[in-house]
């Protein structure tokens, strides 16, 4: 008797809209998701039941798929995707924090991989023409100043740890550039002779020092693009060149520029990411469009 009430309240509720479902009576649909259908119909603002559904025959309907798994796990908390992926709502916050993640991750492999092709090219090709080596100190000068900022505060090496790689990759790619032109010693000397001078730097100079260096390391990773780009304009030729180091280069400085503009509000940096970035696609031009370059040379 009492499950024929129960059928005739649920069907009184779906037709007509009126009356009130109990706990109970609700948990007779939530195998099938039948209540959230029932709920569009009947236009509804009550928030519906988080369903736990222990059918077996419902398993594979509500098990996390590797899609939602990824972008929870990386991109978004779950309540963002439910917005985005369910609900199909775009919040204002959730956008923000998306693009947070993504930039940051940009930021992440320009730091870590940027120099790492171009370092593998200059193998691989067992030569360096085409690259600036202007261009090259002047990026293993804009890379060495966070190494030396941060030995001096003292910060833990889990802090700036990948920028030491950056750094090394960039010491490396100098070396080579000296070894192919028949330097091998001077580069030699010169490397330890930098190693020495970033040693005593970040033991020994004054505060005031390390911050105008801090400070000095966009303008001049600035200029190494200059340089890069000039040396292409004269060579009509990139050389060995590496197109997915500038990309990432170029994919690192929007994320600057977002990080600027989101959190620091520091309208200098924010024209100074903007102007590498545009250097970048300068040099990404360059190389992706070699046609254009043999034409004027002819």
């Amino acid at each position: 008797m009492r499950t024929g009430v129960m059928w005739s309240r649920i069907r009184v509720w779906q037709d007509t809209g009126q009356g009130s479902l109990s706990e109970r009576e609700r948990g007779v649909f939530r195998g099938q998701g039948t209540l959230r259908l029932l709920y569009k119909h009947r236009g509804s603002s009550e928030s519906l039941p988080q369903a736990q559904s222990t059918s077996p025959g419902c398993s594979s309907t509500m098990a996390p798929s590797a899609f939602k798994n990824f972008l929870v796990t990386f991109l978004m908390p779950e309540k963002c995707y439910e917005r985005f992926f369910v609900n199909f709502h775009m919040n204002g916050a959730c956008l923000r924090f998306v693009m947070s993640r993504v930039m940051g991750f940009l930021i992440l492999l320009d730091t870590l991989l940027a120099q790492l092709p171009q370092l593998l090219k200059i193998l691989w090709r067992r030569s360096a023409d085409g690259l600036s080596l202007t261009s090259a100190l002047l990026q293993l000068y804009a890379f060495s100043c966070p190494v030396v900022y941060a030995i001096a505060h003292h910060f833990p090496l889990f802090a700036w740890g990948e920028r030491l790689i950056t750094l090394t990759q960039t010491a490396a790619i100098v070396f080579l550039i000296l070894y192919y032109r028949g330097r091998t010693l001077p580069g030699i000397l010169f490397l330890l002779a930098f190693g020495g001078a970033i040693f005593l730097l970040a033991s020994y100079a004054a505060a005031a020092v390390v911050s105008a260096m801090q400070a000095s390391c966009l303008p001049a990773l600035i200029a190494s693009k200059v340089f890069q780009a000039g040396t292409n304009h004269s060579n009509d030729s990139t050389g060995q060149l590496s197109s997915l180091s500038v990309l990432l280069s170029w994919a690192g400085s929007l994320g600057f520029i977002f990080v600027s503009l989101q959190e620091t509000g520091n309208w200098l940096a924010t024209v100074s990411h903007t102007l590498s970035a545009c250097l970048s696609c300068v040099l990404l031009a360059q190389v992706l469009c070699p046609d254009a370059t043999k034409k004027k040379s002819e």
